[in-house]
């Protein structure tokens, strides 16, 4: 059996680790991914080390319609492909081809849906593997797992769960994949909604949303993103870290983004309607990060 996975990421670099594993000795696997963007943790460089190390062939590109090997594919998988896969490609494998979608479907289709979901202030989000279609993440459902949101998690802790509900469907589902023995429901595309792609841009805070808004913000977009940030001084500052306050002073003037207090567990800064306690910054000249307190000492500080 010939084996094709499309992926990128660190959870492609894991779901490649798991499909090695559970394909049979005998059995062809070849591997396509991208270069990462700039903000992005390093990734292509690892697929394709590892790829060559279990004796996959390998290919860097964009565009599939490229590819021309010789042998016939039975099973397409793909994983965090962001690119247009043509319908002439993926219906040429034998069993199938197959996405996996880190939301439950219909919901939060299209880019970037954990970080969107932590963004507003969602308590899940899922796992959807389903039939490649024309028409992106629309394809009938093999099958979905829920995966919660906590009020605390950050998007690398939620991303964690996410990988390894990938790896749980994907081992749960591989022997009747590739028995042919799949069941399938379509999706109600009535129900559907939309995310559009996520950039380093959009993670600027605006002091006058609500004090939940912002907090979301920071915590789906820190490590290992490129981190929510607002200005300081005329200079980017990068919020890594924040905490909502239990019972915040009621302030009757709205000065957002003002600074207010400070402490050793963090810095108090007033938002559109209350305040959000800052624990860890970082200005573009700082190596790492550093304590908030460390970094905001007045009263008459403002961001943004």
């Amino acid at each position: 059996m010939h084996v094709v996975l499309l992926c990128a990421t660190e959870r492609g670099l894991r779901f490649l680790e798991r499909l090695y594993q559970l394909l049979e000795p005998s059995d062809r696997l070849t591997v396509c991914s991208f270069r990462e963007t700039a903000w992005e943790p390093p990734y292509l460089e690892r697929i394709q080390a590892r790829a060559q190390q279990i004796g996959a062939s390998f290919y860097e590109t964009r565009n599939v319609t490229e590819l021309n090997w010789t042998l016939a594919v039975d099973m397409v998988f793909m994983v965090n492909w962001r690119y247009l896969v043509p319908r002439s490609f993926y219906e040429q494998a034998r069993l199938g081809s197959f996405v996996f979608h880190d939301s439950l479907l219909p919901a939060y289709r299209g880019f970037s849906p954990t970080v969107w979901a932590i963004i507003n202030g969602e308590d899940h989000t899922g796992v959807s593997l389903f039939h490649a279609s024309e028409a992106y993440d629309t394809g009938d459902i093999i099958a979905q797992q829920r995966v919660p949101i906590t009020p605390d998690e950050t998007i690398g802790e939620v991303v964690e769960h996410v990988t390894q509900a990938y790896l749980d469907v994907l081992t749960r589902h591989f022997p009747s994949l590739r028995n042919g023995d799949i069941h399938t429901h379509p999706q109600d595309h009535r129900l559907a909604t939309y995310t559009p792609k996520w950039t380093p841009a959009d993670a600027q805070i605006n002091w006058a949303w609500s004090t939940e808004r912002i907090y979301n913000l920071i915590r789906a977009t820190t490590v290992p993103y490129s981190g929510a940030f607002t200005t300081f001084e005329g200079r980017k500052l990068t919020i890594w870290r924040a905490s909502l306050i239990e019972q915040p002073r009621r302030y009757v003037v709205r000065l957002a983004g003002r600074v207010v207090g400070w402490d050793s567990a963090g810095v108090e800064v007033l938002t559109g309607d209350g305040m959000l306690r800052i624990e860890s910054v970082q200005r573009l000249h700082d190596p790492h990060p550093l304590p908030a307190h460390q970094v905001l000492q007045s009263l008459t500080d403002r961001l943004g």
